[in-house]
């Protein structure tokens, strides 16, 4: 299990490194009055409203990290929560980094998912505004759990966390104009996949299922 643990802080480590250089080249790549570089992204754009929302959605992940980090002395789990943490909350100061060089609001009057054609879906119920974000009350359970109890339940929500994510991340990857952000997009899918396969290895190691 350490091994793959170790892999996860590696590109963790990784991804915290590259963090200026792609906040940067967001600027060169979206910004700017050149005849070859795109315009400003709208307010109303996919580009826009993937940075608002996921920059939310990354928040709840980074709550939940530290609630189980608290909750349980496993070392795997709390290297996977403190890598997720840390990862997630470098990637949601870009996203909010990435609207104050466009000059956008971090905040819209319209719901969340807009942009990926979704406003009317339901949304806010007990706190859980988009795909696979967790309600209070479960947020609250996590913080009353302790040992394999929290590292279970933390693991399952972490995991449909992951699917939600995924699922926007995809859309940014079709939806988005600015490269760099696209390419942040498919980056996201492809470390959440790998790690919500660790997490199912992790479950399976403490006799649970992803979903029951």
């Amino acid at each position: 299990m350490s091994k793959y643990v170790g892999w996860i802080a590696g590109a963790a480590a990784t991804a915290l490194v590259a963090a200026g250089a792609i906040t940067y080249a967001v600027a060169e790549d979206g910004t700017g009055s050149g005849t070859n570089r795109p315009a400003t992204p709208s307010a109303d754009s996919a580009d826009a409203g993937f940075a608002r929302d996921m920059a939310v959605h990354h928040q709840q992940a980074v709550e939940m990290s530290f609630i189980v980090r608290d909750r349980t002395t496993d070392p795997d789990v709390r290297r996977l929560a403190y890598d997720i943490a840390q990862t997630q909350a470098n990637q949601r100061g870009m996203l909010l980094g990435w609207l104050d060089l466009w000059g956008l609001p971090k905040v819209s009057a319209d719901p969340p998912m807009t942009w990926m054609g979704m406003g009317d879906m339901a949304t806010g119920k007990d706190g859980a505004l988009m795909p696979g974000m967790a309600t209070n009350t479960q947020l609250r359970k996590l913080g009353e759990l302790s040992g394999r109890q929290a590292e279970v339940f933390y693991l399952r929500l972490m995991t449909a966390h992951h699917k939600g994510g995924i699922h926007m991340a995809e859309g940014c990857v079709d939806r988005c104009t600015v490269g760099v952000e696209k390419r942040l997009a498919q980056g996201m899918v492809d470390a959440q996949r790998s790690e919500i396969q660790l997490m199912a290895d992790m479950l399976e190691k403490r006799g649970a299922a992803p979903g029951s």
